[in-house]
């Protein structure tokens, strides 16, 4: 059955949701202040105007709403140009600002705002937050095959510009050195579900079709739909449990710990009750009962995430060994 595409995530910077997460992060890390009055500071300190023209001493959001009446008079080539260079910018400002890539804490807005460390969920955010708030239309998007080939079992995010114009996408990713990324293989939602795809890339790093990864189909850029708000709300909370201090991965300790199990477990299925479909929480909170000697709730859990990778097109290497082992543990 195909169902109704959710809601792209509204990220708009200085906007209701955004600060939301913002907060969220602040809180659980016991910090006062505004992320947004922190970032605002910082773009001062850059020296990277958002327009050639803006006035000296323009905050970041004003400079975002005068950028916003510019692409609103804007037409045809010259709006698409004047996108892309908005977009240019945001990717310079952000490595500029905060200039430490983490992936134990960068995806904290607490940590970017205290340690100017950033990983690419939260700097994904923040550029289509930046990109929303100058009138673009911008989101996020999974990826499970790198612009270098490599695979992954959605271990990486970036955020998208949809070019005014029609012509199509293009992936924003501080995670490169230049701007426009070439990522291949992505998550988002097409044709009733979130879906594995691979990007087909045209002149200037421009998305002009998806293909579905299991070969089913096909959508043009406007029929796909980045990341719902629950999606990257559950994203938050998946670094959360993948990362906690002495959880599945040893952070902090350099092994597991009960304790850290627990934590890592309570984040995972947060993750999972923002969003049933996030197929990569799914898979991971089995580990963490595998690792905890919980193997009959880790089978059951391995079969569940194996059935969100098949209806979403794709499973991922560690997926397919996961319930390689679920299977072999039937009758035990």
């Amino acid at each position: 059955m195909t169902l109704a595409a959710p809601v792209q995530a509204d990220l708009s910077y200085g906007g209701k949701n955004f600060n939301t997460l913002a907060a969220e992060s602040y809180t659980l890390a016991g910090l006062k202040g505004n992320f947004t009055d922190w970032l605002d500071a910082a773009y001062l300190k850059t020296d990277l105007p958002v327009s050639k023209t803006a006035p000296a001493g323009q905050t970041l959001r004003a400079a975002l709403d005068a950028r916003k009446a510019e692409l609103g008079t804007a037409k045809g080539e010259a709006r698409d140009t004047l996108a892309r260079d908005t977009a240019v910018w945001a990717h310079t400002f952000i490595k500029k600002a905060v200039p430490k890539f983490s992936l134990e804490r960068g995806f904290e807005f607490a940590s970017m705002a205290t340690t100017g460390e950033r990983q690419c969920l939260l700097q994904s955010v923040v550029i289509a937050g930046l990109l929303q708030r100058a009138g673009l239309s911008a989101g996020l998007v999974m990826v499970w095959n790198s612009q270098s080939g490599q695979e992954s079992n959605l271990g990486h995010v970036t955020s998208v510009l949809r070019l005014p114009g029609g012509a199509g996408d293009l992936e924003i990713d501080a995670s490169e050195p230049t701007p426009t990324a070439t990522h291949s293989g992505v998550l988002a939602w097409a044709d009733g579900s979130y879906r594995f795809l691979n990007a087909s890339f045209g002149p200037g790093d421009v998305i002009g079709s998806y293909a579905h990864a299991d070969g089913k189909g096909s959508v043009k850029p406007a029929g796909l739909t980045f990341l719902s708000l629950n999606y990257v709300r559950s994203q938050f909370d998946y670094y959360r449990g993948e990362r906690a201090i002495g959880g599945l991965l040893g952070t902090g300790t350099g092994k597991a710990t009960p304790g850290g199990l627990k934590l890592s477990e309570k984040w995972l299925k947060a993750a999972l009750t923002e969003e049933p479909n996030n197929a990569l929480a799914a898979g991971v909170l089995g580990n963490v009962w595998r690792k905890e000697g919980r193997m009959g709730e880790a089978r059951t859990q391995y079969l569940k995430a194996a059935g969100l990778y098949a209806a979403q097109g794709h499973m991922p290497t560690g997926m397919v060994a996961n319930l390689q082992w679920a299977k072999s543990q039937a009758g035990r």
